[in-house]
């Protein structure tokens, strides 16, 4: 605001200083208009005569104006006299600012004399002077010509001429703004500080409230959410962005907290088990046959709790991006056809039939040691799920198209899986009740979590249809060989055909 009111002094200082230079202009022509310089008959000198109406009230102010501060001198400084009056052509108010030594006016007429040219403006003189109060003066001198020169009839003599004007209303009006703008700009900046003051606080209200919503969120009450002001502005979309990630925060501490009860409800059971059996035998143990009963129940605990550390370290390397999987080029085929032959014998021995669809050749770029294990635990689990005289199939879809994808598909006539389950079935340690809402069936609860990550890893889909009673089919879609990575999603649906990805 200083720099713009600084600004704005120099252009009214400036525009008086215009207004000034113009209005002498004016009366510098307007004098031109009146005066002439001729020869006085009688003495055999040029004066200086004033022509106008005196009758005219217009012209008696324009000449009263000019003469208010002028003098009129020869080529030499020396004063001529009025005709009329046969005073010096002088007036008072030019005597106080003090007239010019006659060499400077010899000095300026000749300097104006030697760029003039006829019928044309010789060249003007400004100056600024003070009278003895000190009050300002703008000046303006030139040359005029006598009477022959004026009408044409030779190069007439030179004079010198200088009119005046007060600077007084011009530096009262430049003072006075001065004074208004030292008065209201420090006003200004003082109200206008205060008001910005004020409208900050309001505007950066929300925003504290907003920061001290944010320190109470910890932890512990992750369900505390910043309420929305519904005003529309960023401020608002600031709020929802913050409360979607404090929603994702809980849902990931969630998953800790439930992943941390699992994992301590899963190693404290096989642990228990050792401690208990290890305890009986010591203490009511009476047979060598009896002791080796006991460690052969707590070996089998051991190996279940080795199983479940293996897998939780295995699944923790994986999600954590350790594991990387060695890729090659396989026949995906050829890998089923040798899972499916791996699996008749259980299959045989739980009463189930296991056939298996598979094309020619079926090419994949990926990690055999990954993609057997996806599929083990796929037909394990359609197995272990499926009744007596049911049957399990695995069949290999290659695509038909650059732009198509591989399919892998596991189907059973089980016992299906119920809609509110469906959502759960790939997290870590989720296992399906049993019928009627029966204790869980064994197992670690780990396998299809396996499964979605490698799924993942490959860059396809997996999607499942499960129907209580009618069965489960899987079907999982890789990328063919020089096509690009897909993406992993989780969706679902409820009734007959539920549907899940990761």
């Amino acid at each position: 605001m200083i720099g713009v009111t600084a600004l704005l002094h120099h252009r009214v200082a400036t525009g008086l200083d215009d207004q000034a230079h113009a209005v002498l202009d004016q009366e510098w022509a307007a004098m031109k208009g009146y005066l002439r310089i001729e020869e006085n008959t009688e003495t055999k000198r040029n004066e200086a005569y004033w022509y106008y109406d005196d009758q005219d009230t217009e012209e008696s102010r324009i000449v009263l104006n000019t003469k208010r501060i002028y003098v009129i001198t020869d080529r030499d400084g020396k004063i001529i006299v009025q005709n009329s009056t046969q005073s010096p052509a002088v007036s008072p108010s030019f005597k106080e600012i003090g007239l010019e030594p006659p060499s400077e006016i010899r000095e300026k007429v000749a300097r104006a004399v030697a760029v003039s040219r006829p019928n044309t403006e010789p060249m003007p003189f400004w100056t600024v002077r003070r009278n003895a109060q000190g009050d300002q003066f703008l000046v303006r001198s030139g040359i005029v010509f006598d009477e022959e020169h004026l009408l044409g009839r030779g190069r007439g003599e030179p004079y010198y001429v200088a009119i005046g004007l007060p600077l007084r209303p011009y530096n009262n009006t430049l003072r006075q703004f001065t004074l208004l703008c030292m008065g209201v700009v420090p006003g200004a900046l003082i109200l206008g500080s205060f008001l910005g003051w004020i409208a900050a606080g309001r505007a950066l209200a929300p925003v504290r409230s907003v920061a001290m919503a944010a320190q109470r969120i910890s932890g512990s009450n992750l369900s505390l959410r910043i309420p929305v002001r519904d005003a529309g502005d960023e401020l608002d979309y600031l709020i929802r962005t913050f409360n979607r990630m404090i929603e994702r925060l809980e849902s990931s501490f969630q998953q800790m907290r439930q992943f941390s009860t699992d994992v301590s409800h899963e190693l404290r059971t096989p642990i228990t088990a050792i401690r208990g059996q290890l305890e009986v035998a010591l203490f009511t143990a009476q047979t060598t046959e009896q002791y080796r009963e006991a460690m052969f129940n707590a070996l089998q605990d051991i190996d279940r709790l080795s199983q479940i550390v293996r897998a939780l370290l295995l699944l923790s390397q994986a999600e954590s991006g350790q594991l990387a999987l060695q890729k090659s080029r396989l026949d995906l085929c050829e890998v089923s056809r040798d899972m499916v032959e791996q699996y008749q014998i259980p299959a045989e021995a739980a009463g189930v039939r296991l056939t298996a669809d598979l094309p020619q050749d079926c090419s994949l770029e990926a990690d055999r040691v990954q993609i057997e294990r996806l599929i083990t635990n796929l037909l394990s689990n359609a197995i272990k799920f499926t009744p007596e005289g049911g049957e399990v199939k695995l069949l290999v879809r290659a695509p038909s198209a650059p732009d198509e994808q591989i399919e892998l598909v596991v189907q059973d006539t089980g016992r299906g899986i119920a809609s509110e389950h469906l959502k759960h079935i790939f997290d870590r340690f989720y296992r399906v009740p049993g019928p009627s809402g029966g204790a869980p069936e064994q197992g670690l609860g780990l396998g299809l979590s396996f499964v979605a990550w490698i799924v993942k890893a490959h860059g396809g889909k997996i999607q499942v249809e499960s129907s209580v009673g009618h069965g489960t089919c899987f079907t999982i879609r890789l990328p063919a060989p020089g096509a690009g990575s897909g993406t992993v999603e989780l969706a679902g649906q409820p009734a007959a055909s539920l549907m899940k990805e990761l």
